[in-house]
């Protein structure tokens, strides 16, 4: 595809340490979206370097609060509309004719929703609540906003949201190693935002969601016919509630103990 016949569509890149999937993701795009940004989470692998190769513009400024940050990408973009992609992911050919038909509608929505397959390796993960695992990743910059949420910040969208039916391909987790790397960072990240939130949670509640959660994912979104990578999916599902509160608590426990004053300091006091 020619320059001239780009669409005029920004698409942000958010990066950190992938320089196996950067190539792949920006060579998706390239011929076809006339502008290229990628923001590099302070990377110390070539991903920074490879995507200067191909990007139009590479800023590496470190990820501090996720949803925070993804504002900040957007809003370096000089297009109005916006397509959000992760280095590991890729946009499907169907899905680019698709979205480059969409906006030359002079429609009524302001953002759209787009099916995500994701991978555990090279296999689909097809049930469990895995697919279509629908995102809006297609928005108006100047209609959509982030939460300034550390994980799975809220959405606030001006407008109406439309649902795109082609795909992302997402390359997310090469082995179940990589998978539980991504649930242990998760759960910490979730545990400090019901701290910060000053969130009432139990014991008794945390068993029960994690229990409700893996019985979703397994029996209700079928998820056992994925066979053992379902049964691992959805154990992980259920995990992510109790590991979070069990981060939640101790992050309690810290914080009780930091406001009890030294009890030998204070008996120096009184006899000095």
């Amino acid at each position: 595809m020619s320059q001239d016949k780009k669409i005029p569509l920004s698409v942000v890149i958010a990066a950190k340490n992938e320089e196996d999937n950067i190539g792949e993701c920006l060579k998706s795009v390239k011929e076809w979206a006339d502008e290229l940004i990628v923001i590099d989470d302070e990377s110390t692998d070539k991903t920074a370097i490879i995507a200067a190769g191909i990007a139009d513009k590479v800023v590496v400024k470190k990820m501090e609060v996720e949803g925070t940050h993804r504002n900040y990408a957007y809003n370096l973009a000089r297009n109005e509309w916006v397509l959000s992609l992760d280095a590991d992911e890729t946009v499907t050919e169907e899905l680019k004719r698709e979205i480059s038909g969409e906006l030359a509608k002079d429609d009524k929505y302001a953002a759209y929703s787009v099916p995500l397959r994701n991978y555990i390796g090279n296999y689909w993960v097809k049930y469990g609540g895995w697919y279509p695992a629908a995102k809006v990743r297609l928005f108006m910059k100047s209609k959509f906003k982030y939460e300034d949420a550390g994980v799975h910040p809220k959405i606030f969208l001006d407008g109406e949201c439309g649902h795109l039916k082609r795909d992302i391909i997402h390359k997310g987790y090469p082995d179940i190693a990589h998978f539980l790397g991504s649930l242990n960072y998760q759960t910490t990240k979730e545990a400090e935002k019901w701290a910060d939130d000053k969130r009432k949670m139990s014991l008794f509640r945390a068993l029960r969601k994690t229990v409700d959660r893996f019985f979703r994912a397994y029996v209700l979104k079928k998820g056992f016919r994925d066979g053992f990578i379902g049964l691992v999916t959805a154990v992980f599902a259920g995990l992510y509630q109790f590991l979070s509160y069990a981060k939640y608590r101790q992050l309690k426990i810290e914080a009780a103990a930091e406001k009890v004053p030294d009890a030998g300091a204070n008996e120096d006091k009184k006899r000095g």
